[in-house]
């Protein structure tokens, strides 16, 4: 999410490439396979003796795992009301969103149709700061233009004892390689700067922030990426590069060495399939 002259939502074609990226990678299974038992261990504790539940979900998409999460939480604490802030620039995302909350009755939801920054713009514009038991950014920190700031900011609405939750590329998986070896190529647009689990966790201990840290692995098989007449295989690119038009927008060499990078470095081959590393960290941050 970013500021004017950069694309700060998933529309049009990256909608597209993101909805196969999704359906290919089964992404947001690995995540809730990976953060579940830790989720519901953290939700015990964040609403002991709470008559009240409020939550922030910034960059939510169409919200898949915001409903996972929102479902556990309110099977915790059946009688507990929550509320649901939702922070997404998509105005498709977030309709697909609002159907698929739509019987989460003892859930009340106030939806913020715009990027984090303007949302941050917003808040303090308005004095209006409400405060959260649980913050969550799903990989959406790449988007923002100052990390430490985005951070400060979120990390400034918890109340006592909650906490904020980031969830990003691990440090060495397939698209950390992948981007910090084409920075000159791909640190444009709209990501200006990559971060993965070691940007995130420096930029933390900077802030003298307390967190800690749950791998979450995953690989997904991108062998279409390899097929130039596969479309699946272009809307793959399209995503990991964070571009609309892969074969368009580089070189024939560049082109080349990223595929064979995409294979060599950032993957396995196994099973007749190249399984690309999608590793995760999820990383919760104290109030």
């Amino acid at each position: 999410m970013a500021k004017d002259g950069k694309q700060n939502c998933y529309e049009g074609n990256i909608l597209q490439n993101y909805q196969v990226y999704l359906e290919q990678s089964g992404l947001h299974k690995g995540i809730i396979q990976g953060v579940h038992n830790v989720l519901l261990g953290e939700f015990q504790r964040i609403g002991a003796g709470k008559s009240s539940l409020d939550v922030l979900g910034v960059g939510s998409g169409g919200g898949e795992m915001d409903t996972h999460m929102l479902t556990l939480l309110q099977s915790t604490f059946p009688a507990v009301h929550i509320t649901a802030d939702i922070v997404e620039g998509s105005q498709k995302l977030t309709d697909n969103f609002k159907a698929l909350v739509a019987n989460l009755h003892k859930t009340s939801f106030a939806w913020h149709l715009m990027n984090s920054e303007d949302y941050e713009r917003r808040v303090k514009a308005k004095g209006d700061m409400k405060t959260f038991h649980f913050i969550h950014m799903i990989q959406m920190i790449y988007y923002v233009d100052d990390m430490a700031d985005t951070i400060k900011f979120y990390h400034s609405l918890l109340k006592n004892n909650g906490r904020l939750m980031i969830i990003v590329a691990a440090t060495n998986c397939g698209s950390d390689t992948l981007w910090k070896a084409y920075k000159k190529e791909l640190w444009v647009d709209s990501i200006t700067d990559w971060r993965s689990s070691e940007e995130v966790i420096s930029c933390l201990k900077n802030l003298g922030l307390k967190y800690e840290e749950h791998a979450i692995p995953n690989t997904f098989d991108i062998s279409e990426c390899f097929n130039p007449n596969s479309q699946i295989g272009e809307r793959l690119l399209n995503f990991i590069t964070a571009q609309d038009h892969f074969y368009q927008s580089f070189t024939p060499e560049i082109r080349a060495g990223m595929l064979d990078a995409l294979r060599n470095k950032c993957s396995t081959e196994k099973k007749g399939g190249v399984f690309y590393n999608i590793n995760l960290s999820c990383i919760f941050v104290d109030a």
